[in-house]
């Protein structure tokens, strides 16, 4: 069994490219050696700045003879089909079959394929995988009509050491012949080199100043940073994709630690981890409080004879550059007041069809004020400021070049304007949760204009016709619903969202219909629900089941009574009676089908002659009556208690009283029972949906 390694040198693929880069060549090459009808045993790839490598282990030599089949035209076919459909074979008639099919007597040609050597499948493979591979973005260079992200300089392809004669073309003037040679690092390479097998390939290309495995060059970055930081008594703040991308622009990485000038430390620190992010892929560090230290680490791409301390000096210097236009921008937005800038959002566009920001902000205003009829201890005069001035700093410099800045700048700006923690506090968060992972906020400030920014988004794009469909989401309306719905579920907010969203659509003045749209939000919402409730492990049937009430549209009702709907429906009780839904629910199908209408007449109490029929009917009625008022009081394990009274005589009228009585009243009068039990159930959760 044979090991083939493969290697694409190119000027610097960028880092963000590297991995889908890597997957995305070992699939073209493993999807060809399937094809080809090649098997392997294992398959590692891996990618640098300026390669992508592959190797497989365990091939054979030679693929296996094959027999191929390719069906031909009708007997009887005009003689010029017949002598293409031979030509393509390179067959004769007599070496061909005959065979019925549906359509009568076809031609087959059954041609013996014996097996080529690996080494000739692999060059048109590979030279295959070239023209195919598909990057983010390409390029061309000098005279070649192919493209690749960057131009490519060699092509390593060897079968247990031998090279495999083969070479493939971008264009003209850009044929790439495969060979055994390459080169390592830039600078810390002595030049080209030969290779004969994986092993030597790798542990050559670490002689000259490359580490092969970016799982490697991420630990030693990480492990060679914290050491650092630890010797000055700081940690490194915790940044993996920053690590990541860092593996992807080193192929010898080694940290080294720079300092920051203390006449920057004044700036906010998101404003200095940022610019160090995001100019510079710095890492930022901090003290044991967790302030931000005056040091950073950086990651070189080479060793230095010097120890590092010129590579040092010019980050320091390039650095100083760079927090200076942030100290720039900082002092120069405190000198207009945070309010002062709300008529600079006048100019700001929403969106095309939504208006200004400055529009929107009236909205918020409104929809944050009616949030303190929902949120316990929400301020009303605290709702409106923050709401004013929640969008302010989008007109600020600091926000102009780093827009992830904006709520936070906000925060600081209002701060040191005077306005109150709460509305500064609210200004920060109202942009959170982002997503699963990020922190919700709970300040009742905080919660009441992040909720109304989400209601007015959802409200406005769907009132435009701008929904989500399929894995289309320009405006990341998803996210903005399950904003809401970690907002209000974590906060434990009792809001009706239908009469929410009815208020958040109105106030865009749009001839629409209200109420249908008010209901599309709604069950958008739910569906989201669904998908949230269904990541915690929560079945997305019981979801289902009480979202059919619609009546129910406040989602901390929703999560309780789902709660309360899973622990009733594991439990014995709950399982029977469930089962006798499903019985009374059938039963009652298939005698409204006989009957031609429904059965939904009401039970008349001077038919019901046994006395189980009887003490059904008075126990339905009694837990019918019972669960309107715990209902209400979202008293949902009560509500369960009371279906529970249920479970023996609904057992008891199945065990021993005949539904379908010769008597047609009879009959329709247990039928109506039977409608009774579903009815009944129903004002809990609709049955029916529940799975099992």
């Amino acid at each position: 069994m044979a090991e083939f390694l493969l290697e694409l040198l190119s000027e610097e693929i960028p880092a963000r490219m590297q991995a889908r880069a890597a997957d995305e060549l070992r699939r073209l090459m493993l999807d060809g050696l399937e094809e080809a009808g090649l098997t392997y045993e294992n398959t590692q790839s891996f990618a640098t700045p300026r390669r992508l490598v592959l190797v497989v282990d365990g091939l054979p030599q030679r693929q296996p003879d094959r027999v191929e089949e390719r069906k031909g035209p009708k007997v009887g076919a005009p003689e010029k089909a017949m002598e293409g459909f031979l030509r393509s074979t390179g067959l004769t008639l007599d070496q061909c079959e005959q065979r019925d099919t549906a359509k009568g007597p076809v031609w087959f040609a059954v041609m013996d394929k014996p097996g080529e050597d690996t080494q000739i499948v692999l060059a048109e493979l590979i030279a295959r995988a070239v023209s195919e591979f598909r990057w983010p973005m390409s390029m061309r260079w000098g005279e070649t009509t192919g493209r690749w992200v960057r131009p490519l300089q060699g092509i390593l392809a060897l079968l247990d050491g031998t090279v495999i004669n083969g070479s493939t073309s971008l264009g003209p003037k850009s044929d790439f012949t495969f060979g055994s040679s390459t080169v390592g690092h830039r600078f810390l390479s002595g030049g080209p080199f030969e290779v004969s097998s994986f092993v030597d390939y790798r542990d050559k290309l670490r002689a000259s100043g490359v580490l092969l495995d970016p799982v490697e060059r991420q630990s030693i970055i990480r492990d060679k940073s914290a050491e650092l930081a630890s010797q000055g008594g700081f940690a490194v703040r915790p940044d993996e994709d920053l690590v990541i991308e860092n593996a992807g622009l080193t192929e010898w990485p080694v940290p080294m630690m720079g300092s920051i000038d203390h006449e920057f430390m004044d700036v906010p620190s998101e404003a200095l981890i940022t610019s160090m992010k995001t100019h510079q892929r710095y890492f930022a560090l901090q003290n044991k409080d967790g302030s931000l230290a005056p040091r950073f680490v950086f990651v070189a791409n080479t060793e230095a004879a010097d120890g590092g301390a010129t590579i040092i000096a010019g980050n320091e210097r390039v650095l100083r550059a760079r927090l200076a236009d942030a100290k720039f921008f900082w002092d120069q937005d405190r000198a207009v007041k945070l309010a002062d800038r709300g008529e600079d959002l006048a100019s700001v566009t929403f969106h095309a069809k939504l208006g200004t920001m400055a529009e929107k902000v009236q909205r918020l205003q409104t929809l944050a004020v009616s949030m303190a009829d929902h949120i316990a201890n929400a301020d009303t005069s605290a709702l409106k400021r923050a709401a004013q001035l929640a969008k302010c700093d989008l007109s600020s410099g600091m926000v102009g070049e780093f827009p992830e800045l904006q709520g936070t700048m906000g925060f600081y700006y209002a701060t040191h304007d005077g306005e109150s923690g709460d509305v500064a506090q609210a200004i920060a968060d109202h942009y959170s949760p982002q997503g699963p992972n990020d922190n919700c906020p709970t300040a009742p400030v905080s919660v009441g204009v992040a909720l109304a920014d989400r209601l007015d988004t959802l409200a406005g794009f769907f009132a435009i016709g701008e929904k989500p469909t399929g894995s289309r989401d320009p405006f990341a309306l998803r996210r903005a619903a399950l904003g809401v719905i970690r907002l209000v579920v974590e906060n434990n907010i009792a809001m009706p969202l239908r009469a929410a969203f009815n208020q958040a659509v109105s106030q865009y003045k749009f001839d629409v219909d209200t109420d249908a749209l008010t209901d599309e939000l709604v069950t958008f919402i739910a569906d989201r629900l669904k998908v949230a409730f269904r990541e915690q492990g929560v079945r997305h049937d019981l979801v289902d089941a009480v979202l059919a009430l619609r009546t129910e549209d406040d989602l901390v009702r929703v999560k309780a009574r789902v709660s309360a709907l899973t622990e009733f429906l594991d439990g014995e009780v709950g399982s029977d009676l469930l089962t006798a839904y499903r019985r009374a629910a059938n039963i009652g199908r298939i005698e409204a089908k006989k009957d031609g209408r429904p059965q939904e007449d009401a039970v008349d109490k001077g038919l019901l002659q046994q006395e189980e029929e009887r003490e059904l009917s008075v126990a339905l009625s009694e837990v019918g009556d019972a669960l309107s008022p715990v209902l209400e009081k979202a008293n949902f394990g009560d509500a369960m208690q009371e279906l529970a009274r249920l479970r023996s005589p609904v057992d008891a009228f199945f065990d021993q009283v005949t539904v379908n009585a010769d008597e047609p009243e009879l009959r329709r009068n247990r039928l109506a029972l039977l409608h009774q039990i579903t009815t009944t159930m129903n004002q809990v959760a609709d049955f029916s949906l529940v799975a099992g």
